[in-house]
């Protein structure tokens, strides 16, 4: 059966429940998910890029053909744009910076640094996001950054965030959009503290002075917490309640990372919770096996719900979707066509539910009914739309983007 007489027999099953699949297909090309640089080259960048990772970040696996420069880089980008449909952006650390051959502390970094990623956006049509680096560097080998009491130390990076935030504001005013900043460090202790308050009060100082005369108008600040961290078991200084409240007094973004909670925990269920407080948040989206792994994400029912959430609560511009996941044991350009194709996946599944229907029936105390059609819908034929927005983007339907990837790793990637 041709794809478009798959989509014309779902679109005629659709519309007997309420739902016009042509324009979900409408409205889920302007949600743009946000693809991370990281993926591509296992967290190296640019600055150092043979340095050892440090501040618990991991990456597994040796799989061939990382990109190891921002050329090489780009061109993995493009060639995971060309298979995935919808609006894109990238997310940049600092290190991915183009240091034009010369050596560039991080609290030296300027908006210069990402002209010639500025002009690639502009010539591919995505966004920018950004993320200071605050790992990775002799100056947080202490596994203290903006909280920590070697007063040197916090400075170097309170005018490393400075600058990356003032980077992004110039990001999203050379491209005309809207820039999300995300602020994570490691900080923390291995074993139980004593003085957790003036840590903390630490990096609340550190972070009053990085969001002074911060512009709105083209990039948003989040920052981000974490339970514990390799090397932070007992206490990490950026935690939940911390992160948080800052966000909600100062009119911050929270960063919401599906692998950051404890295991029974889930990012759908605080979604909601969060934008009763904030004006956005922003997700860090990939898979916790056991914790935080960040594997690939894939179609499982935790997406299926982060996206419900998203859509049943019409946050799709309140809610900022970045990706999160580095897999060093497969294909790369594989995992970022994966993974974004999925969580766009779930944003279909989501639009094509009768959302106001059901809200009518659990209001009604309907639950049975509520039930029922949940479990019914979840057989209707998702798949047929799915492949025919594919087509519609021009991107490859089903697993033919599989091939176009092996020849590419046979061309270009087996040759570096």
């Amino acid at each position: 059966m041709s794809t478009l007489k798959a989509y014309e027999l779902a679109k005629e099953l659709y519309a007997s429940i309420g739902v016009d699949t042509d324009k979900v297909i409408e409205k889920l090309a302007t949600i743009p998910v946000s693809m991370h640089c990281w993926q591509g080259d296992d967290v190296r960048g640019f600055e150092n890029p043979d340095g050892d990772l440090t501040g618990g970040i991991q990456t597994t696996g040796n799989y061939p053909g990382r990109a190891q420069t921002i050329e090489q880089l780009r061109a993995d980008y493009e060639k995971a744009i060309s298979m995935i449909p919808g609006k894109k952006k990238i997310s940049l650390h600092a290190i991915y910076l183009d240091t034009m051959g010369e050596k560039v502390e991080r609290n030296a970094i300027q908006p210069k640094h990402f002209d010639s990623w500025i002009e690639w956006a502009k010539k591919t049509g995505i966004g920018i996001d950004f993320n200071p680096t605050c790992f990775s560097h002799p100056m947080s080998d202490s596994g203290f950054t903006l909280s920590s009491a070697d007063e040197t130390v916090r400075q170097y990076w309170i005018e490393h965030c400075i600058q990356s935030r003032i980077i992004a504001e110039y990001i999203g005013e050379q491209l005309g959009d809207q820039a999300v900043t995300n602020y994570w460090i490691p900080d923390g202790f291995k074993d139980i503290p004593v003085d957790r308050y003036g840590y903390r009060a630490r990096l609340i100082d550190s972070y009053d002075k990085i969001f002074a005369g911060q512009n709105k108008k083209y990039n948003l600040n989040a920052v981000e917490s974490k339970v514990f961290g390799i090397g932070a078991e007992s206490c990490t200084i950026g935690s939940l309640e911390m992160c948080l409240g800052y966000a909600v007094k100062n009119n911050l973004l929270l960063t919401l990372d599906t692998g950051h909670f404890h295991p029974t925990e889930v990012v759908s269920d605080k979604i909601s919770s969060s934008l009763l407080f904030l004006d956005d948040v922003l997700l860090h989206v990939s898979r916790p096996v056991r914790w935080d792994s960040d594997h690939v994400v894939i179609f499982d029912d935790e997406l299926k719900y982060i996206a419900q959430e998203i859509i049943r609560g019409g946050f799709e511009k309140r809610v900022h979707i970045g990706l999160d996941f580095f897999d060093a044991s497969i294909n790369r350009i594989a995992a970022w066509v994966i993974g974004t194709r999925n969580m766009q996946k779930a944003l279909l599944y989501a639009l094509l539910e009768p959302t106001a229907k059901l809200k009518e029936l659990e209001l009604a105390g309907d639950y049975t009914s509520r039930l029922a059609l949940l479990e019914e819908y979840k057989s209707y034929p998702f798949a047929a739309v799915w492949d025919y927005y594919c087509e519609t983007q021009n991107v490859p339907v089903r697993d033919a983007w599989l091939a176009e990837v092996k020849k590419y790793e046979a061309d270009v990637l087996s040759k570096r």
